[in-house]
């Protein structure tokens, strides 16, 4: 689990860097380049298109694991949007989660 929570803090960091830069010399209109590049039928569109379908995937998953309720749905929204900046925050939060209902679980008697 060490090694998945130091993998998911490195690519919040990297992420968290290179959109600084990014939008500081771009702005924040990304939706008109990454649309734009799907119609031009080429590698980078091809890219993006694969891109938004992980995209819908990560949040069709958060929704599920949230049975669709009002807030699974928000979240799935906010996965879809925000891409790896949200995952890697709840999966962190999801594994810090897991780890303790697994201590819970299977606390050995006497110990």
């Amino acid at each position: 689990m060490t090694i998945f929570r130091t993998w998911l803090a490195f690519m919040l960091i990297a992420i968290s860097a290179y959109t600084a830069v990014t939008v500081q010399q771009y702005g924040w209109n990304l939706f008109i380049p990454f649309f734009t590049e799907m119609l031009t039928y080429s590698w980078f569109g091809q890219f993006n298109l694969d891109f938004m379908f992980m995209l819908s995937l990560s949040a069709l998953w958060v929704s599920w694991r949230h049975r669709f309720s009002p807030t699974g749905l928000a979240l799935g929204v906010v996965a879809f949007l925000g891409g790896i900046l949200f995952l890697t925050v709840y999966l962190l939060i999801e594994s810090r989660d897991q780890e303790s209902l697994e201590a819970l679980l299977f606390k050995r008697v006497g110990q």
